[in-house]
């Protein structure tokens, strides 16, 4: 009797890991990666200015709460006065390793919210020729929480030439409130890059 029931323990462990394996597998090849703000989130990211360069654009960026939801929020004012023009949220990151299944890397999605002005998310790739090199795609932040996806096939290269955006090149992100003179108020809870 005991040789039967560890039999079928046996026959049940192995059955289960099956359908474990399987149910992992398939969560993995379809699995985006997904940076959710939290209490630690602080650490790897940085606000940057204009000033950096001279311009005269003033803002900070805050991580709040709402509920359980952290999100970081970018406040300023954006001043195209001495070739200004630009206060952001920016981070590192790398996707060289970051093929699944021969499948590469397609966009950004993130959730957001802010005060009906337009923004860009600016990307900086190894292949940068020089500061001021980057592409970028714009989104409209409304008052209401929103996720928007963003095609990396929809981003356009700046005062360089017009290469494709290769996830694999990536090595920073920022939310950026950019180009023209005005009032920055935008939110972003989460980010995801999706394949």
């Amino acid at each position: 009797m005991f040789k039967n029931s560890l039999k079928i323990s046996k026959i049940s462990y192995f059955l289960s890991l099956i359908a474990m394996i399987t149910i992992n597998s398939k969560a993995i090849a379809v699995e985006d990666l997904s940076y959710p703000f939290n209490a630690d989130s602080g650490r790897y990211w940085q606000y940057i200015s204009d000033q950096v360069m001279g311009g005269v654009s003033v803002g900070k960026v805050t991580l709040e709460q709402d509920g359980e939801m952290y999100y970081a929020r970018l406040t300023g004012n954006v001043s195209t006065r001495n070739y200004g023009g630009v206060i952001q949220l920016r981070t590192g990151i790398s996707f060289a390793t970051s093929e699944k299944d021969g499948k590469n890397l397609q966009g950004v999605r993130f959730n957001v919210r802010g005060n009906g002005e337009t923004y860009d998310i600016h990307i900086i790739t190894n292949d940068m020729a020089y500061y001021g090199d980057f592409y970028s795609a714009t989104f409209q932040a409304d008052s209401d929480w929103k996720m928007i996806d963003l095609p990396f096939n929809t981003f356009e290269r700046k005062r360089y030439n017009a290469s494709k955006l290769d996830a694999k090149n990536i090595r920073s992100l920022a939310i950026a409130a950019y180009g023209r003179n005005f009032t920055s108020d935008v939110s972003v809870s989460t980010i995801e890059f999706y394949y």
